[in-house]
């Protein structure tokens, strides 16, 4: 299917889908975006799937994304059946269920509309004062605690930590379960409202902030797109609320580098053990 900015980068390539000829929709899940343990990020599949809604959408961009994971998806085919729902002049709807050869493991609803690069009539959240990207942590002093082997993700999306919130990397972990960085693809390819959809789960988990390392499986993701990004890195800042039961919130915001609000996500997920 025509993708959305022209151009072949790694990102969409391995976000690609395909019509076949009956005239369903079928990806091939790159392994290179994973998380450890062969599990693929949860905001690369959101990517995938959004792209299957554009597909039978008259608006070429995704604004609203409600994500269910109903178990861990590895690389490899996989189909996505999409079912087209109300669709007028500014808004269109779909659900989407991605699966494997094992199955279903993703179900979204998205909307999909036209956005803009317009300024906001009013902000409550601006940008936190965040370390500059030169003065953060480069990839090779970041070691992820939890899980050994290489984590593809972090070869497709440079992540550069604010020292203020990644104490836990030298040993010293806070007390609040907060997590700020800049982000973009490694490649070189400008942001755009499908990159933000990968970005909105690219940080380490917020309880690494306060020493609790572990998997942090995501349950259920959403995600707001706000606006046409700017070219250069995005800051994203995720925050947790509660951490209880097992369970942990996550909410991301993330501005561009002209500090507009470009997307904002929340998640559910697994504490660490």
């Amino acid at each position: 299917m025509p993708q959305t900015d022209g151009t072949t980068s790694a990102f969409d390539a391995a976000t690609a889908v395909t019509r076949t000829g009956d005239g369903g929709l079928v990806a091939d899940l790159d392994p290179g975006w994973d998380v450890g343990g062969g599990v693929l990020n949860g905001g690369y599949l959101l990517a995938v799937a959004a792209r299957a809604a554009l597909a039978v959408s008259p608006h070429p961009h995704p604004v609203a994304l409600s994500a269910g994971f109903l178990a861990a998806t590895g690389p490899g085919p996989a189909s996505l059946a999409v079912t087209p729902g109300p669709a007028g002049r500014t808004l269109a709807h779909a659900s989407v269920v991605l699966a494997g050869a094992a199955g279903p493991s993703l179900t979204a609803q998205v909307t999909t509309a036209t956005l803009t690069d317009a300024p906001p009539e009013w902000s409550a959240v601006p940008r936190p004062s965040a370390t500059p990207v030169d003065d953060c942590l480069a990839p090779d002093e970041v070691a992820p605690p939890d899980r050994g082997g290489q984590v593809g993700l972090r070869t497709h999306v440079q992540t550069r930590l604010d020292p203020l919130t990644s104490g836990w990397v030298r040993g010293r972990p806070g007390t609040e379960p907060v997590v700020r960085g800049w982000l973009r693809l490694a490649d070189g390819r400008d942001p755009d409202p499908l990159a933000l959809l990968l970005f909105a789960d690219a940080l380490p988990p917020t309880s690494w902030a306060t020493g609790r390392y572990g998997w942090v499986p995501t349950v259920q993701l959403q995600v707001l797109v706000r606006a046409l990004p700017a070219p250069g890195w995005c800051l994203a800042e995720a925050r947790a609320g509660e951490v209880a039961g097992g369970w942990l919130d996550e909410d991301y915001r993330i501005w561009d580098a002209t500090g507009r609000l470009v997307a904002q996500s929340r998640q559910l997920a697994r504490a660490p053990r």
